[in-house]
């Protein structure tokens, strides 16, 4: 990869006021303007790499912008591989605009979002996979996802595609050389031993990995839980009791709530968007309407449905209608008001319900809560559990469609190879999966992913 010509600048602490923040600067002129730019109080000739020094930062006319440290670091050793020089100057927003425009007005030019980390993956300090685990870590909402974006930060992803990848370029010598001897009396091609191969070191952690690309999304992205149910059955109580503050307004007047309220909080390290809704019923006031219908998308759009019923009165016709529209999507019944309820109702009511998962609460005096939060994970993580728990990786949706396209290669390449297909067609579908795992790593990678 050729070095690039160009001085990169940009702001690298977030917006807001604080005690400091850094500038950074990265190639070929870093310490040409840092020696323009910086004032160090024990005057020096030259500057030694990953050390602090102490004094001003200055225009080039020399006046005094702030009081900082600085620090060169020299290539190779840093993050991009280039020289990089770093300003620590106090938090004022003001200070480090100013900053920034003298270093831009002496020939850095403004870093693009994210050009540090596509430096240092051009540079080949770190694969794709890498790169794309600093956004990961950056935007991560919980604990989990920062967990896994390290992991992943540290190269386990990678690990898990070089064993795939040697795997598959094992079988390709093999082809190769079955391909170059033709005429070889000795089946040098054994087809036992490359199918077992096969099956253990591609396809199997290739099927792992999509399991864990499900369970990415869910750690990244989290899920959309929406309350659902007819007025008054206990949604806005739900909502504050799950929050633990009084969010939504409760009422004993039905109705209360006439547009979507929304709200997170994190579940066992997934991030949970709850969504609280207008309470679905016939109605003729046209502001009502509109939050029923709004109540509705979101039910459309959930990842999971809490399908509330007001366990004191039973099930009106109504909500038979409401929950046979939302019963093909994953859901909870959720009987509230159990206070209210003899035990030999909340018996009826359940088994009303076969085959569904039901929850039994009190929001008003919070009885149940905790056994609803873990139905709710196990509905969402289901048979995964294990799987969870252990992941060390969480290949992202660009991974997933790749890997489905590579598993598919490699699918095609075991039938191929039971029906002792011709050697040099095994060959290609071999390469084709590798090229594959290429996209993911960025050996093959094209422009336009590196600019996401």
């Amino acid at each position: 990869v050729h070095p690039a010509t160009d001085t990169i600048a940009a702001i690298a602490t977030a917006p807001g006021t604080g005690g400091i923040g850094i500038i950074r600067l990265s190639g070929p002129e870093a310490l040409s303007l840092l020696r323009l730019h910086f004032l160090p109080y024990k005057s020096s000739t030259a500057y030694t790499s990953h050390r602090l020094y102490y004094g001003t930062v200055i225009t080039a006319r020399g006046q005094v912008l702030d009081e900082a440290l600085a620090v060169y670091m020299r290539a190779p050793h840093t993050y991009t591989r280039e020289d990089v020089v770093e300003f620590h100057c106090h938090g004022s927003y003001v200070v480090l605009q100013e900053v920034l425009r003298v270093l831009l007005e002496s020939g850095a030019r403004p870093a693009e979002p994210g050009e540090f980390t596509k430096r240092a993956f051009l540079a080949g300090r770190i694969d794709l996979t890498r790169a794309e685990a600093v956004v990961d870590l950056l935007q991560a909402q919980t604990e989990k996802s920062a967990h896994l974006a390290v992991h992943q930060l540290q190269g386990a992803l990678y690990e898990h595609l070089q064993g795939i990848r040697e795997g598959l370029i094992h079988i390709l010598a093999l082809l190769e050389v079955a391909i170059d001897f033709p005429d070889d009396d000795v089946e040098i091609v054994q087809h036992d031993e490359v199918l077992a191969r096969l099956q253990s070191q591609v396809l199997d952690p290739l099927t792992q990995l999509l399991a864990m690309a499900d369970q990415g999304r869910i750690i990244r992205d989290g899920i959309k839980v929406v309350l659902a149910g007819q007025p008054n059955v206990g949604k806005s109580s739900l909502l504050n009791t799950l929050l633990q503050e009084e969010r939504a307004l409760v009422t004993p007047s039905p109705g209360t709530t006439r547009d979507t309220i929304e709200e997170r909080f994190t579940l066992h390290g997934i991030p949970v968007h709850l969504i609280d809704t207008a309470g679905i019923r016939p109605h003729e006031d046209p502001v009502e309407a509109l939050g029923i219908e709004r109540a509705r998308q979101k039910v459309q759009q959930a990842d999971l449905v809490l399908f509330l019923v007001d366990a004191s009165v039973g099930l009106a016709e109504a909500e038979w209608e409401l929950y046979d529209s939302l019963r093909d999507k994953p859901h909870l019944v959720v009987m509230n008001k159990c206070d209210l309820a003899s035990v030999q109702r909340l018996n009826d009511l359940r088994d009303q319900f076969p085959g569904t998962r039901v929850a039994t609460i009190s929001a008003k005096h919070q009885e149940g809560i905790q056994e609803l939060l873990e139905a709710i994970y196990a509905q969402v993580i289901g048979e995964s559990s294990e799987l969870y728990e252990q992941m060390t990786c969480a290949p992202n949706t660009r991974h997933r469609s790749i890997l489905t396209k590579t598993l598919t290669a490699c699918t095609s390449l075991e039938a191929a190879m039971r029906q002792r297909a011709p050697v040099d067609l095994l060959a290609v579908e071999v390469q084709s999966a590798l090229d594959y795992l290429g996209d993911i790593t960025g050996v093959t990678t094209a422009d336009e992913v590196l600019d996401l």
